[in-house]
């Protein structure tokens, strides 16, 4: 053998050495690298999407009260049956995605959320928006659910807190665009002018997602017997950290949406009178969540999930406590410390599924989600009870029960070290 046979040979037993030595450096997406801005920047841009999409109707609530004649808990069903289908359809959505792959169906329900949020700008009869905000709801279940699973699965270990921060990070930003925009346009033009330029952008967005996210590389399919179904339903159950993590996204997400449900009618009541662009101005808060999520994920490095679980929720709590002074300066504080404390907490518990979870990830994510949406839906229309009845104490006092509630699980979890 000459010197150059024997040199190719010898570089391809190191490569061969390499690739056996370090193959998680081969197969997971690192931090820093092409891949891993292509898939922050369209799981970003599919979270922005989603949650304005989700979250537009919110500080329009008042208008739609008066354009239909309805009351403000009726008014927040436009809401509410939105985040109850997504809920209901992440039971089908995670296992499917553990059958035919992941991308797909994130790509298809994306396109199908921003086609019915353009209807839903035309519709004419208080119904007929209804049952566009179901569809919206249950089609906008194939992103949720699986862009978190799409995470754990391609992205490195090392890296899944910080990247699902920066996930939840465009969920955050997403809320407050769909906010913000529909408020403001809505003043100038009309809410339906505001969907419509919001069904837009989410149709934009989908199709860059489609276009940039890199195929998976670590997906298996599961089966979709229901034999198979149920055995891993059992199994998420029975362990012992999993159903505490769903129950704490009930109610974080169910304290969440109940406070912005009902800021607007508060705002633009007695003694502030403030319009309807203010309100939506005030969505602002939400960038105080766009950095409090990746922080979090990153402080889990250091000091554990529990202790950051814990604190987060704590912040969420202090931040509602201020909300009941009457001064907007002291007010709005009050929003920016709840707002950060509730992405905060959200990005350490829905990071926490994945590395949980033994098998069946996807459906795992579905249920942290199912139980998240139902908090919202529950929460968020049984909070017109009490802003009826006992204005904003009232709900000062129904949010404060949930995130007590919230902080003793917080305070389970860190207690198990799971």
């Amino acid at each position: 053998m000459n010197r150059s046979s024997q040199a190719v040979t010898l570089q391809n037993n190191q490569a061969e050495r390499a690739s056996v030595t370090s193959p998680e450096k081969n197969l997971y997406i690192q931090r820093g690298t092409p891949q891993f801005i292509r898939v922050t920047l369209a799981l970003f841009s599919a979270g922005l999407a989603t949650f304005a999409l989700l979250y537009c109707v919110q500080p329009i609530l008042p208008v739609l009260s008066q354009e239909f004649g309805i009351s403000p808990a009726q008014s927040s069903i436009s809401l509410s049956i939105s985040t109850g289908l997504m809920a209901l359809g992440l039971l089908f959505t995670g296992p499917l995605s553990d059958a035919i792959g992941r991308k797909s169906v994130m790509v298809t329900a994306l396109l199908l959320a921003a086609i019915c949020t353009l209807l839903s700008s035309v519709m004419t009869s208080w119904h007929g928006i209804l049952l566009m905000r179901a569809l919206i709801g249950l089609s906008l279940s194939g992103v949720a659910a699986v862009g978190m699973t799409y995470l754990s699965e391609e992205i490195h270990p090392s890296f899944i807190a910080f990247s699902m921060g920066l996930y939840i990070s465009g969920n955050s930003i997403g809320g407050m665009s769909g906010r913000l925009i529909s408020g403001v346009i809505t003043d100038i033009a009309s809410w339906r002018v505001a969907v419509a330029v919001i069904g837009c952008f989410a149709l934009a967005s989908a199709l860059m997602f489609w276009k940039i996210l890199p195929a998976s590389r670590h997906f298996r399919a599961a089966s979709l017997r229901p034999r198979s179904l149920l055995i891993n339903f059992r199994l998420h159950w029975r362990d012992s950290g999993l159903p505490l993590l769903f129950a704490e996204g009930f109610l974080l997400m169910g304290a969440f949406v109940t406070l912005f449900n009902y800021i607007g009618y508060r705002l633009m009541s007695a003694p502030w009178f403030y319009s309807q662009a203010v309100v939506g101005l005030l969505s602002v808060v939400y960038l105080t969540g766009s950095w409090s999520s990746p922080k979090a994920g990153a402080m889990t490095a250091r000091f554990g999930r529990g202790p950051v679980l814990v604190v987060s929720t704590a912040i969420m709590l202090a931040g509602l406590l201020v909300t009941a002074f009457n001064s907007i300066w002291i007010i709005l504080p009050g929003m920016m410390l709840f707002t950060a404390g509730f992405f905060g907490a959200h990005s350490v518990a829905s990071g926490w599924i994945g590395p949980r979870a033994r098998r069946a990830k996807g459906q795992a994510s579905s249920l942290y989600l199912f139980s998240y949406y139902v908090g919202s839906s529950v929460a968020g229309t049984l909070g017109g009870v009490f802003w009826h009845r006992f204005g904003w104490a009232g709900i000062t006092g129904f949010i404060a029960v949930l995130l007590v509630v919230a902080l003793l699980v917080a305070l389970r979890l860190h207690g198990k070290r799971l």
